[in-house]
């Protein structure tokens, strides 16, 4: 007999994204609080088999699931379809409360940036804390699990802003990535945010190193990571990237950044240091498995190929670069090269969502419209917000259902109008129809977090009377 805290019973299908891509038919995964401790079915088949260029075999073993599995709690799986949670690789939560604004609908990077800088000067303690709750809250209720929040915003007096962050997580029961944003070149230095949200370097390394010290472990299953994230190479001096690419490997923590967004960016470059983005972050520290860049539109394919022999990674934004208007991603050349790839919503003032089941099916479509066979299935594209978004964050206890991961999934009812005759391939549904609904339950570290399209731990009503004051307040 094997135990555990949780047992779902009877899924119809678990979609594991696992190293051998199983798909488990009258499925049962046994959870022990933080992990999984076994998955399996009465019959199983590869992902891979049915959905991978070049086959369309699909060979369908009977497993042995004739031991004993016993927990306290007892989900039914029946009608389900069981997917690992996703893992959304950038995020800006705060900007969520300044999204749909008129004036900047139709504007591009740069001064989209300038117009809202003028707002995001005015977030305080109340604006973080309530705007991620919001964003969590919408990722949760849409199947992401883990997500990476960049904030790089710190006005003057405004508080402690990603420790009320790592609150409003743990309120809501979602796992946490903070990258600690940076910026130190305001208007007067040439950049693009005014002087009173910008910080010295001293400030800047002081905060960093009390966050990763407050708040990171490193261990495997941590609901808190941290991450050092200096915002852009157009708003941060080369000094400040070096530092803290010096001090984030004294920690041993990541790095992030922005990189290759738009053109924009690649001829301020240019005119200002006199070479390409990518080897001017190559210069100051900025490449490793340690790294990843959020966008990455613009690389060459010779710089494509650099990053994949140095294991850098790329967080992929579509629904931001298509709002924005800063290009397409190569993802098919990125894959196909090996370049580590994840999948993110980005800040929701340039998304206006925090949906990574969307945004799963805008990069699905978005690459077909390009490449056409050549694109990434959409088996490919869960596999890039699961397991690959892990491997970018270097979590690999997350994003997939095997026996050792951490115990975060998401599940689905199959029976309703939407899903009609949709999951002859559940591996791939979410993608090639997609899911516009509530997730039937999210589990967070073995936690029920959402049930049946709710919000678990705290009272949504509430949340949408005070979030919509603040979102009010700040715009004001």
């Amino acid at each position: 007999m094997k135990r555990g805290t949780l047992l779902i019973e009877n899924a119809d299908f678990a979609v594991t994204c696992d190293a051998q891509d199983y798909v488990y038919e009258e499925a049962d995964i046994l959870i022990d609080g933080e992990k999984i401790v076994g998955v399996r079915g009465k019959r199983r088949w590869q992902a891979n088999g049915i959905t991978s260029k070049g086959t369309a075999e699909k060979v369908v073993t009977a497993c042995d699931d004739s031991e004993e599995w016993t927990a306290p709690e007892v989900i039914s799986g029946k009608g389900m379809i069981v997917y690992p949670g996703l893992v959304n690789t950038h995020h800006h939560f705060y900007q969520i409360f300044t999204r749909n604004i008129p004036d900047v609908q139709n504007l591009e990077l740069f001064p989209w940036l300038k117009y809202l800088y003028e707002i995001w000067k005015n977030l305080n303690e109340d604006t973080i804390h309530y705007s991620t709750l919001t964003s969590l809250g919408e990722l949760l209720l849409t199947g992401c699990t883990t997500s990476v929040d960049h904030h790089y915003v710190f006005p003057e007096g405004a508080g402690k802003l990603i420790d009320r962050q790592f609150e409003a997580a743990a309120e809501i029961g979602a796992r946490m990535v903070a990258t600690r944003g940076s910026m130190d070149l305001s208007v007067k230095d040439g950049g693009l945010p005014p002087d009173s949200v910008v910080q010295t370097i001293d400030e800047i390394m002081e905060d960093s190193e009390r966050l990763v010290k407050t708040y990171h472990t490193g261990e495997p299953y941590a609901m808190r990571q941290v991450v050092l994230a200096p915002c852009s190479p157009f708003s941060v001096s080369a000094d400040l990237l070096k530092e803290s690419a010096v001090l984030a490997r004294q920690l041993g923590v990541c790095l992030h950044t922005h990189l290759c967004e738009t053109k924009d960016e690649e001829n301020y470059m240019l005119e200002n240091h006199g070479i390409r983005p990518l080897e001017y972050m190559e210069r100051l520290g900025w490449t490793g498995p340690d790294v990843w860049y959020a966008h990455g539109i613009h690389f060459t394919d010779e710089e494509l190929d650099f990053l994949a022999k140095t294991g850098t990674g790329v967080a992929h934004c579509p629904i931001s670069n298509m709002k924005l208007s800063s290009g397409v991603a190569k993802i098919t050349e990125m894959l196909n090269k090996g370049v580590k790839v994840g999948l993110a919503v980005d800040g929701s003032a340039s998304n206006d969502g925090s949906n990574l089941l969307e945004e799963m099916r805008v990069s699905f479509l978005l690459h077909r419209l390009e490449k056409s066979n050549e694109a990434p299935t959409g088996y490919d594209i869960l596999k890039m917000a699961t397991v690959g978004s892990a491997s970018l964050i270097g979590r690999d206890e997350l994003g997939s259902l095997a026996e050792g991961k951490a115990s975060d999934l998401f599940m689905i009812d199959r029976h309703q109008e939407t899903l009609i005759a949709a999951d002859r391939d559940p591996s791939a549904m979410l993608c090639t129809v997609g899911y516009k609904g509530k997730t039937a339950y999210t589990i967070v570290n073995g936690q029920i977090v959402v049930k049946d399209g709710r919000l678990v731990n705290i009272d949504e009503d509430e949340l949408v009377e005070k979030a919509n004051a603040e979102a009010a307040r700040l715009y004001a």
